[in-house]
């Protein structure tokens, strides 16, 4: 089932479509966001909040990962600030935002509800988001495309247990350097930029997730998964990564006009946030 972006429902689903309740004057056209890891110590959540503050939108993509059930399987972890980034996306839901909710393989037990509406959250596989230029997107997860999540789960969750632990030693680095004023540093993307493997893995899916774009008919493809924002063109179609809440803090966005950004909200040492352009399309 694919998301209609200029018709205003939701295509190849009988008796879903709908007339959205009336939208205020949005900002953006459509805001896309992926891994927030909700449940994990690792998010972002008070960043997102107030992201998702400062950019009121027609149309919100969760693009996988929102919650994190490998993380809330081995240890509960639901603070408020969690509990409030939820609530929040509901009521852009209530008030005329089109959200369509599409699961990653850490939040795969939302599958179930493939087809279903909660709160007028559409619950989807993947979707096809038309820009106001007539671009198509393909908007998908990823995971698919990653051999490791496929093939060799096991192998997924130790990598997801060591990524867990660069995060919490980085929380204690980023501690020191805000009390010497010093901005925010990852410590797990310095390191997968280090090391060939991962960068050479990165490419891969990459390029894997572009081809699969283009063999559908599509002008580009919108995914999350490896936690790394990007925008560029591969072969001719457009690749759009919009990154995660958990060290990025990123979002792809389009503005009224069409145009495509992508963005980082970023927290200063005194925790005020500031946004900060990386690049654009039109």
């Amino acid at each position: 089932m694919a998301y209609d972006a200029l018709g205003g429902g939701y295509a190849d689903a009988p008796g879903a479509r709908f007339a959205a309740a009336t939208v205020r004057r949005a900002t953006y056209r459509a805001v896309f966001i992926s891994d927030l890891h909700l449940g994990a110590p690792g998010c972002q959540a008070e960043a997102l909040l107030a992201f998702l503050k400062e950019h009121p939108s027609e149309y919100l993509y969760l693009v996988g990962d929102i919650v994190d059930g490998w993380q809330l399987r081995r240890k509960w972890y639901w603070p408020q600030s969690h509990n409030d980034v939820v609530q929040k996306i509901m009521r852009k839901a209530r008030k005329g935002c089109r959200v369509v909710f599409i699961p990653g393989n850490h939040d795969m037990f939302a599958l179930q509800f493939i087809g279903q509406h909660f709160g007028g959250i559409a619950v989807q596989q993947e979707a096809v988001h038309v820009t106001a230029t007539g671009q198509r997107l393909w908007v998908v997860h990823g995971d698919a495309f990653d051999a490791v999540v496929q093939c060799a789960r096991w192998l997924a969750v130790v990598g997801d247990n060591l990524y867990g632990f660069t995060l919490r030693l980085n929380r204690h680095l980023n501690h020191w350097r805000g009390q010497l004023g010093l901005p925010y540093w990852s410590l797990s993307a310095y390191l997968k930029h280090k090391v060939k493997k991962a960068v050479s893995y990165v490419s891969d899916f990459e390029a894997a997730v572009a081809r699969e774009a283009r063999a559908r008919g599509h002008d580009g493809v919108v995914c999350g998964h490896i936690h790394r924002a990007e925008m560029r063109e591969i072969d001719g179609t457009l690749y759009c990564n919009d990154g995660d809440w958990v060290e990025s803090c990123s979002a792809l966005i389009e503005h009224t006009d069409g145009r495509l950004e992508l963005r980082h909200w970023q927290t200063q040492p005194l925790h005020q946030p500031s946004l900060a352009k990386v690049c654009h399309t039109a």
